[in-house]
């Protein structure tokens, strides 16, 4: 983000990186199955010829003690029959109608699809069976204005398994936040156009990470589902708390809105004409080949589009289900990062298994023990995509940027009198691969390491040892190289190296014009 914001510095008031949406969804894992349900069922003495009275008698006590509160406070229950009525706004002017400030607003009962059970007669083995299945039940969601979270829901399914879903918002969060604080800001919907102190909100806004979410969210299961785990009667089991859906956003504040729009409108332009399938997967965390083409085994879809909403122009891409995407709104321009699949992300954590055992990088989980990661890709990729789009801006002539890597320096550690590396060429074709290597921005937010350049600079596997060895010896003097130059930096007390910010600039510029055709360099040349 430094790169982007020493383009138009000068014109920013700040910029807030934090989550927007975060969708939690609660199970009972033990009773999400067949095999977990006959268990519970046991547990309880109740027999699968009975399993559908003893369900239906649970429901009608779990709907009574959620529904308790609203109507000792007085509050709405409202039946929607419709999923096209916004939920949000419904509860938004009842609560103005109402003149509610705090607390519970109102809940509203409707039927939607739900993963449950049914008793299937299976006459071959002439017995019963418990199976799973898709079908449909009575939905409550119930509507708060939350002391810490603001507006948010939260939404208990009435028949078993009884999944729970908590919905808030980041941003509303922030807001509480920064009102307990005594920090004056201008809000419009869930943006910032002016904050009094940017530092300390975002100090705030990385405050929510340390949140203890299990025990948050089990609180506020206790507020909409009172007879948990009480109902479970013999067999009672915690919930387990996964992300459905995060939102992680970055807000860049202008201090005039022309310039906002201005600028986004070049970026834009520049996103839709530059950002191929291959980049849009980079910023996503996903492996390219060094030629820079869609790996021939990735079966997913990357799709880019470009729409007008009412707010304004926003483009957005997804790769399997995750997207990144970037919008104006009034001041604001946002950068907004999705994450709907996990698994397509790695975490560096020990196996479920061994908890004590050794860490390694392996698949994000949906749980929220991952959640923290969610916010590093999250904001690696906002960061990515921020930097691709600054290179619009950058008027340092290339032939600045160029010069100092054109030349020989002192290795790194060494006094100018000892030992110098060599020049680089960014336009032969060694050098050239080497720079769009490390500028790959999947390395973002892990930082990169010899195994991993090594692995993009060799498309096949050494076919010895020796030949490993002496890959491996070549790429750690590149790397040697590159730090010499200013390009790669260190992380202290690790074997692994981020691209510097002057090196971000520099590579981003030599990329785009190593891209570049004669006439359109010719043309806006000074």
């Amino acid at each position: 983000m430094q790169t982007f914001l020493g383009a138009c510095e000068s014109l920013v008031l700040g910029v807030l990186h934090g989550f927007d949406r975060l969708v939690f969804r609660g199970h009972l894992r033990q009773l999400s199955y067949g095999h977990g349900m006959e268990c519970y069922l046991s547990a309880n003495h109740v027999l699968l010829k009975d399993f559908k009275t003893h369900a239906q008698a649970c429901t009608a006590q779990l709907i009574e003690a959620s529904l308790a509160p609203a109507q000792r406070l007085n509050r709405r229950i409202c039946y929607l029959n419709s999923s096209s009525i916004s939920k949000e706004d419904q509860a938004r002017r009842i609560a103005q109608q109402d003149q509610i400030g705090d607390g519970l607003i109102c809940v509203f009962k409707c039927v939607e699809p739900c993963q449950t059970f049914e008793v299937y007669r299976n006459r071959p083995r002439k017995m019963l069976e418990l199976r799973g299945k898709q079908g449909k039940c009575a939905f409550l969601y119930h509507y708060f204005l939350h002391p810490v979270f603001g507006l948010m829901h939260a939404r208990i399914q009435t028949w078993f398994p009884y999944a729970v879903q908590v919905c808030l918002n980041g941003r509303e969060w922030l807001s509480r936040q920064m009102d307990q604080a005594g920090i004056g800001y201008v809000r419009r919907d869930n943006k910032f156009t002016a904050v009094e102190d940017f530092a300390q909100a975002q100090a705030l806004l990385d405050e929510q990470l340390r949140t203890d979410w299990p025990k948050t969210l089990d609180e506020i299961v206790g507020t909409i589902h009172p007879t948990h785990p009480h109902l479970l009667g013999r067999l009672p089991v915690d919930y387990y708390w996964s992300v459905y859906q995060s939102e992680w956003a970055s807000d860049i504040v202008f201090r005039d809105r022309a310039d906002a729009q201005r600028l986004f409108g070049q970026w834009v332009r520049y996103a839709m004409m530059n950002y191929h399938s291959a980049d849009i997967m980079r910023f996503l965390g996903k492996n390219v080949p060094s030629n820079g083409q869609v790996n021939g085994r990735f079966e997913g879809e990357v799709v880019s589009k470009l729409r007008r909403r009412e707010e304004g122009v926003c483009i957005k891409h997804w790769v399997n289900g995750n997207s990144i995407k970037m919008y104006d709104c009034d001041r604001n321009i946002r950068i907004e990062t999705t994450i709907n699949q996990p698994e397509q992300f790695k975490v560096y954590r020990p196996s479920e298994a061994d908890p004590e055992g050794e860490q390694q990088w392996r698949t994000m989980r949906r749980g929220v023990a991952d959640l923290h990661r969610r916010a590093e890709v999250s904001q690696a990729a906002n960061e990515q995509y921020a930097a691709a789009t600054a290179a619009v801006q950058e008027k340092t002539p290339l032939k600045e940027l160029v010069e100092p890597l054109c030349e020989r320096v002192s290795a790194p550690g060494s006094s100018l009198s000892k030992r110098k590396v060599r020049a680089l060429n960014p336009f032969s074709a060694d050098d050239a691969e080497l720079l769009a290597a490390v500028n790959d921005p999947k390395h973002a937010a892990n930082g990169l390491r010899n195994r991993e350049l090594l692995a993009m600079l060799y498309a096949k596997p050494a076919r010895t040892p020796v030949d490993q060895r002496r890959r491996s010896g070549r790429v750690t003097r590149l790397i040697r190289l590159l730090r010499a130059h200013g390009i790669l930096r260190k992380v202290p007390k690790t074997h692994r190296y981020h691209v510097s910010p002057e090196g971000r600039k520099a590579l981003t510029a030599l990329l785009a014009a190593g891209n570049a055709n004669t006439e359109f360099l010719t043309s806006n040349a000074a």
